[in-house]
């Protein structure tokens, strides 16, 4: 019995300021952000999902908005554990994070997020979805890094922000997930320690 779940990443986001957003409420998908969103739904048209949930913030409820099109015998899930880091740099330039490459852990303080925190809180989602849904295909829309120290943990890597960006060797073709990519996990057992298998998709060229 297989039981999957799609960790699909928000599009592209209209930030004409260029901070970065965080966990900033109002920060909805630019227009191209819209067309890969819908995109992304139809990769996973024929998966007969049973299931979709999403983080609460916009950007994410709106990509899996276009999930739901695609399903709508289906209600969207709004779950907190797939929402984006809390990090100190919400509001701040976007290049200050750049100059860190993507580092936005080391040094932030015991207010916000580790890496571990992450894996924990997507751990128990994995843990739930996996006990409720068994059997079945569920799609959650969430963040990159939330998807990359997910593919860090599965295959028992070290939990380091610079890895995040290095998933090629674990399916993940791009290194990191791309705007509306979808990272399925796919489960063949009921033992929590399992690997599962990973399938990366990014669906569209440009």
């Amino acid at each position: 019995m297989e039981t999957a779940i799609s960790f699909v990443r928000h599009g592209e986001v209209f930030n004409p300021d260029n901070v970065f957003y965080g966990r900033l409420a109002g920060f909805g998908l630019s227009g191209k952000g819209k067309y890969q969103a819908v995109r992304a739904a139809e990769a996973l048209n024929g998966s007969r999902l049973t299931a979709i949930f999403s983080s609460p913030l916009l950007r994410a409820r709106q990509t899996a908005g276009e999930l739901v099109k695609s399903n709508p015998h289906l209600k969207l899930r709004v779950s907190s554990l797939l929402a984006e880091v809390a990090s100190p740099f919400d509001g701040r330039p976007a290049r200050e994070v750049d100059n860190l490459n993507g580092d936005v852990y080391t040094g932030s303080g015991d207010r916000f997020e580790q890496p571990r925190d992450i894996v924990h809180r997507v751990r128990q989602f994995i843990r739930r979805s996996r006990r409720q849904y068994a059997g079945d295909h569920i799609a959650a829309v969430t963040h990159g890094d939330v998807i990359a120290f997910t593919v860090l943990w599965i295959n028992r890597q070290p939990l380091i922000p610079a890895h995040k960006s290095r998933l090629a060797p674990f399916g993940v073709s791009d290194g990191y997930p791309a705007l509306a990519s979808v990272t399925t996990f796919t489960f063949r057992t009921e033992l929590d320690d399992e690997i599962p298998a990973v399938a990366y998709l990014r669906p569209y060229t440009w």
